[in-house]
């Protein structure tokens, strides 16, 4: 028989939860959900030893346990604190953990370039949601910004390290997911920068998922730079037989065009299943995939304008009126008009559909 899991009660922002020995504050306010949960910019549920470098999940604890009732002097990061039974936590109801979390935006931005109206990330930027949530109009930092060169890793991914925030993730996610790491933090303090061993590239075939992981624009897909804004493209989810990955991945298309290919991801922004190299870089044809449907995308993102789930088309009046039947037009200004000449494949015009091109076309005839 198998043995019960302990669990204990813990309170955040008066909202009690039993939760598995072991559990984080973060961890257990993602149970929760909603505004009770931190944000995190560093922590990453699927890879080991992310976590407390942001500081940006700061919490209160205003009661450590029942035991000992006392709390806890200084706010901790919520992502590495474990629970304990009777611990009350303040997250949005601290004015401590505001004003925390705004000093930390403010430190996280001190050299972070304001280039968002040209960054491949704006629209899906962690750090844009919580500069937009925390941030300040104006900087206290009288200093000169800290600028690196922009280096190619490869033959797919380009590192702009001026907007590293020096989270690891993608650090991590090399060392755990591929055979080899090649890249990593070198030098200490303002000079640390992530880099790799004289130039050498990253070629392994599921380092692409380091451009996934990044919360900011420092790591970005090569075939996607410049090419389109994000809410101007079309999640959809899709699938294909691979023999590396899962194949299970998110389609951005523009029409029937695939600009992109990303892994999946959950409602915390991490990834479901990593992909393989082939599948993100390589596949950017329709055809390639199985269209599954339209990806979820949460109403507060500026990537869900003119994205619609589960519609339902709506029945035409005329016919449910008249017991099914169509209704009968006088003329059918389709089979008349040169406009809709099949002869003409609009797509394949270098350029725009004048009357130049049909009288062209009608000469030719």
């Amino acid at each position: 028989m198998a043995e019960a899991v302990k669990t204990v009660k813990v309170t955040i922002d008066n909202i009690t939860v039993d939760v598995p020995v072991g559990t984080t504050i973060l961890q257990a306010a993602r149970m929760i959900g909603g505004d009770v949960v931190p944000p995190a910019m560093c922590y990453y549920s699927k890879l080991q030893g992310s976590g407390g470098k942001c500081r940006t999940c700061l919490v209160e604890v205003s009661k450590g346990s029942e035991a000992d009732p006392r709390p806890m002097p200084k706010l901790v990061a919520s992502c590495r604190t474990g629970v304990m039974d009777g611990m009350e936590v303040k997250n949005m109801t601290s004015p401590k953990v505001e004003d925390a979390r705004n000093g930390v935006v403010e430190f996280l931005l001190l050299n972070h370039p304001l280039d968002c109206p040209v960054c491949d990330q704006a629209g899906e930027c962690h750090l844009q949601d919580l500069g937009y949530q925390h941030g300040k109009q104006g900087t206290r930092y009288e200093f000169k910004r800290r600028t690196f060169e922009k280096h190619d890793l490869g033959p797919y991914i380009q590192l702009h390290m001026t907007r590293c925030i020096l989270c690891y993730r993608c650090v991590f996610t090399a060392d755990q997911l591929t055979d080899k790491r090649s890249h990593g933090i070198l030098s200490r303090g303002d000079h640390a920068e992530i880099a790799t061993y004289i130039e050498k590239s990253l070629d392994n075939n599921f380092i692409g998922n380091v451009i996934d992981v990044c919360p900011v624009g420092a790591l970005t897909d090569k075939t996607f730079r410049f090419k389109n804004r994000v809410w101007f493209t079309k999640p959809v989810n899709a699938h294909r037989e691979c023999k590396c990955c899962s194949g299970k991945v998110t389609l951005w298309q523009r029409g029937e065009e695939v600009l992109r290919v990303t892994a999946r991801k959950d409602q915390w922004g991490e990834v479901e299943e990593w992909i393989c190299n082939e599948c993100r870089f390589e596949k950017k044809k329709t055809t390639d995939w199985t269209i599954e449907g339209p990806t979820h995308v949460s109403r507060h993102s500026v990537i869900s304008q003119g994205h619609y789930e589960n519609t339902i088309k709506p029945k035409e009046t005329f016919t449910a009126v008249h017991g099914g039947r169509n209704p009968q037009l006088l003329m059918d200004i389709h089979s008349v008009s040169e406009v809709n000449d099949p002869s003409i494949d609009l797509s394949q015009i270098n350029g725009p559909a004048t009357s130049d091109v049909y009288n062209h076309s009608t000469k030719q005839a």
